[in-house]
This record gives C-alpha cells, structure tokens and sequence, in this order.
C-alpha cells in the first residue's frame, strides 16, 4: 500500500485498503472553525446529536480573529456557549490558523487523520497526516460518531529529479506543479511526492507546497516525514513518533518524473492560481499593495525570508505591505527575533494571527482595480476583493514591496517607483435627489410615534452596513437595530413623518443615518432634541429636522399612525386627525438658505 491507503486502512480497522473502496474512517481530531462552526453545531442540535468524544473535538477560530464582522462574532459566540456545555476546547481569535495549530500543538502527527471545514485542512500532508476540509453536515458526523465515510482516493506518485536551484523557493516549486498539473489534472488523486530535494524540504516548506493541493484538485499532497519532521512531531505529541511510508510494491495509477532543475521563480496571474507565468512576463507590473501570509506562508521561514529583505529598506510610497503570522506563537516568535520590528520600520501593517484575507475576514482585502501581490494560495476573482492579485513567494512579495512593482529580491531599485497621475479617475455620478427640487416648506403625512430617548445611530443604521456609499441602498437597513421597529424599512411609506423624543442620532458622526431617511422618502423629522453631530449632518443634507415642546404630543393629542401637517416656516404641526394644531421650532435662516440650494453643497 501507498502512503494514503496505510493510514486509511489502519484507522478503518482493515489490514488493506483499495482505490474506490469506501470505508468508515475513524478521525482523530474533528475540527470546526467560525467559519461554518456555528452550521455544525446547527445541525448538531437540530438532529439530537450529541459529541461522542469532547477531547477529540475542537473549535478553530481563525478566520475573523476579532470578531470585526457582525456575523461572524454571532457565530463565534453561539460556538463558545455550546463548547461550555459539551467541554470542547476552543483556540479562539488570538491562536492563529487553526490548521497549523494542529501540527505545532501535536494534535496532528504523522499516521493520525483531521477533518475541519476548513478546505486547505489536507495541509496535514506536510506530515505524512490524512487531512480533509468537509461540510458542515460531515464534521457534525463526525462530531457525533467519531468517523466518517470515505472512499479510497488513486494515488500519484511525483519525481522531482535534478538539483533545486537556489533562488526556487517552497511557493515557486507549488506555483511550477501548478503551471503543470493545471486545477484539475490531479482532481481527485492522492498525490506523493518523492526525490533528493523533496526530502531535504523544511517543515515550512511543505506545509506551503501541501497546502496549494486542493488549488490543483488533489485530495491531499503526501510527504514521507522526514526524520526533522518525525523529531518535531515527537516532541509537539510526546510521544515516538514512526515514520510511516510507502511499501516498496505500492501501487499508483501513475508516475511522474519531473525536473526540478528547470523550475523558474513563479507568479500565478490575477483569478485562477493555475494561470502561472515566469517572473520575467509580469516584472515591472505596478502594485498597490503587498500581503504576506495565510495557511499557504505565514510560517517563521517565510517571515523570516521577507524580514532579510524587508531589513533597513522601506515600503515603497504609497503601497500598502500587510503582513499576517499564522498563529500566535509564530508571531511571538518573530517578534522575539527582532522581526515584527524590521516589518514596522519599513512601513508594514503586522496584525494578529489568522487566515487574513484569504478568508475575507481581516485584513488583506483590496479593492476595485487594486493590484495586489500576495502570497496566499488563492487568487480568484473576488477571494481577496474586488481587485486584482498575483500570487507569488514571501521574497518577491517582499522586493515587490520595496521597488513597488513585481521583481525579485536581486533587481530591487535603489529608488522605488512612485504612482504617477493619470488623470483617469472617472468622476462619481451626481447623486440623485429624491427629495424633489420644489422645496416644500409643508408637508402631510402619517406619523410614525416612536417615544424614545437617546436612539443612537447604531439603532439608526447600524455600522455593519457603513460600506455602503449608494443612498438608494441604505434605506432598507433603517432602524433595522432598534427593538420594536426592526420592520420599520419594510413597513414605512414615503411620505411618513418620523416624531421621536430627546437626543435623536446620539453616537457616531455616520451620515447614512441620515441619508437611509432620504432613500425612504422620509419628508421630515421631529425631535425634542438631537445629537450635535446628527443634528449637522441632516441641516447639511437638507432633511428637515424641527424641535418640538414636550408637551406638544398631549395638546394635539398625537396617536402613532394619525395623520399629520408640518409647516417648517410657520413652525406648527397640526393633527388632521382632530385639527389640533400647536406651536414647534421653524427653520432658522442657515437651515433654510441651506435646505433651498438642496444641501450644504
């Protein structure tokens, strides 16, 4: 038997394993992260299941390791409570990428098997581990049985003959397979890779070549530990750890000898990491920004290799150069070695340790028609963002930083280039106004009673929506945080009229909690009093705010849902209802002067 089919067969209670053969796996470590950890405990509940084994059951949060997103902090908190019933050990945001977690805490070691819903958990190849990235209704199994089914994957056996050149790094020789195999030659195979250099490859270096194996549709990438790895993994598990390889007879669907000599330093082209090209095609290409990190090279080599670039040079003008550690003991690490200072000093971002954004849940992220050079393992349109990105080493990244467009750490400039003006940025489209332009100064409409204090611009327009920059968009979300009115947005009409009570817009200085009023149509707002900066920004939007007396409710005996009319330059309201009218604070003359030009610009 091959690698693969040893450490199935042995956890599946068989003497022998074959190709095609499904069989019950029984796993070792079941892993879920926030990201998709609350749909397995979902499915957990909702089926009646329980945890067969609490200390072979964890939970990995290292895809929004901040809880910045809304979403994901419900989610990782929903986690927590259920891993305090069920005694489930949680490595929470400040641990770092839960894949490599596993390896350096010795829940992981060669032979064992480990699933998560974490996609790149075949990273475990590195050390001659069975990892799989599963769906949520998998890990919930095998959260409630312990094992899984599973067929035998054909295994390929990969040659790598000839001498590693000395500038090929881990990521170009991933990045020249890829250019070879492409994102589906491999789909499906279990792939072993063999040769002198194969066997010299650093711990580090092939968790970066392992984890690219699910870009080219491989099930997992194998490496035969070698004694450096079983050494590491003895120690991490305490315990002696046996290399565990290939019988001599083991059989493969097919064999591949392949001349590492005549591997060049890759970069794989914005959208598909199979789209590969020598640095040489895309050397000189602009970029904005720089990302160094993720499953694939956030380990202390590749931290370390961007550090002896990134020494006494700087990040060129106006690129941004983001560097992710991918747990938190690499990050100490790096910092007790004097490198998180080297990143700070050129002008780096050093954040906590996580996916980064790989998993668009920290930082990373671009934005449209941004360049990106990054060294994460995937570049499809819309992973990282809305721009573009290159994937390369962590020293290309490095240099590319530093001369500010792709180069290798041997061809940086002594002067970096600088961004030029182009004089082609497309002018934004003149808003809209749906306020129309004949400036009512009266206005009729049902009243919206909402007897309030202190409705903050959280409960306004909460700031999980701030991103958003078109008016039309934003009235959707109004009030959606407010208890009791969650519906408003559906519910309201234009033409309503909205009369809260003391400190309306008390909080941030958020000028959607204004304009998500103009996208419903809202004529006006009354208020007995508004938050300072509120108060400016619906003046400066030209959306009618007026103060009104205490007692104004009770003397027109005003009823949520009563017709009302409010004169903005008499200063009086009036219910239609009964025709009780009475008194408010009108319009002063800047209010006015700026509600007719329709806004303060």
């Amino acid at each position: 038997m091959n690698i693969i089919e040893k450490i199935l067969a042995s956890k599946s209670n068989k003497t022998q394993v074959k190709p095609d053969e499904i069989i019950d796996v029984f796993i070792d470590i079941r892993a879920a992260r926030d990201f998709g950890g609350a749909n397995v405990v979902k499915n957990l509940m909702t089926n009646g299941l329980t945890i067969a084994d609490s200390t072979k059951t964890v939970f990995t949060f290292d895809c929004n390791p901040g809880g910045s997103d809304q979403q994901y902090a419900a989610n990782q908190h929903f986690c927590r409570r259920y891993a305090r019933e069920n005694d489930i050990k949680i490595y929470d945001v400040d641990s770092g990428i839960g894949t490599h977690i596993a390896i350096d805490n010795g829940f992981a070691w060669p032979g064992s098997t480990f699933v998560s819903t974490d996609s790149h958990a075949n990273i475990m190849g590195a050390i001659g581990s069975f990892g799989q990235g599963m769906g949520d209704q998998d890990i919930a199994a095998a959260w409630a049985k312990g094992s899984v089914w599973f067929k035998v994957p054909y295994s390929v056996k990969i040659n790598l003959l000839g001498k590693r050149p000395k500038n090929i790094s881990a990521k170009d020789i991933a990045l020249n397979l890829l250019s070879i195999f492409g994102a589906n030659k491999l789909l499906g195979y279990s792939v072993e890779i063999y040769g002198d250099e194969a066997e010299k490859l650093t711990l580090d270096e092939r968790i970066t070549i392992s984890s690219m194996a699910t870009e080219m549709g491989a099930i997992i990438i194998l490496f035969s530990p070698s004694p450096e790895v079983l050494k590491y993994c003895s120690e991490k598990t305490g315990k002696k750890i046996e290399a565990l390889n290939a019988d001599k007879d083991a059989q493969y669907i097919e064999s591949f000898d392949i001349d590492i000599s005549k591997f060049v330093s890759m970069v794989a082209k914005p959208g598909h990491p199979e789209d590969d090209t020598n640095i040489a095609n895309v050397k000189g290409t602009k970029i904005d920004s720089a990302f160094i990190g993720s499953c694939t090279n956030g380990r202390i080599d590749d931290l370390r290799i961007a550090a002896d670039i990134l020494k006494n040079n700087k990040v060129a003008p106006g690129v941004v150069l983001k560097v992710v550690p991918s747990t938190d003991k690499i990050w100490q690490q790096a910092m007790n070695e004097g490198l998180i200072k080297i990143f700070k000093e050129a002008g780096a971002l050093v954040s906590n340790a996580g996916c980064a954004g790989c998993a668009a849940g920290q930082v990373g992220q671009n934005g449209p028609e941004e360049v990106t050079l990054s060294t994460g393992n995937r570049n499809f349109s819309g992973k990282q963002g809305k721009g573009y990105v290159y994937l390369a080493s962590p020293a290309i990244v490095a240099a590319s930083a530093i001369a500010g467009f792709i180069t290798t750490p041997d061809e940086i400039p002594s002067k970096p280039a600088e961004f030029q003006k182009k004089g082609n940025m497309n002018p934004v489209a003149k808003t809209e106004k749906i306020i129309s332009d004949d400036k009512k100064t009266v206005f009729e409409g049902k009243v919206w009673l909402i007897q309030h204090d202190n409705i903050d611009t959280d409960m306004i327009f909460h700031n999980r929506y701030l991103a958003i920059t078109d008016i039309k968009l934003m009235g959707q979300y109004t009030f959606d945080n407010l208890k009791g009115y969650e519906d408003f947005a559906k519910k309201a009409q234009a033409g309503d009229i909205v009369i809260t009570a003391k400190n309306f817009g008390a909080g941030s200085s958020r000028q959607q909690a204004v304009d998500c009023f103009i996208s419903l149509e809202i004529p006006c707002i009354l208020a007995e009093s508004y938050g300072a900066i509120y108060e400016r920004n619906a003046i400066n939007a030209a959306l009618p705010i007026l103060t009104y007396k205490p007692k104004m409710i009770e003397e027109i005996e005003l009823k949520d849902g009563d017709k009302i009319r409010v004169d903005i330059l008499e200063g009086k309201i009036t219910n239609l209802k009964n025709n009780k009218t009475t008194s408010i604070d009108k319009f002063t003359d800047v209010q006015l002067a700026i509600y007719k030009n329709g806004g303060l610009l």
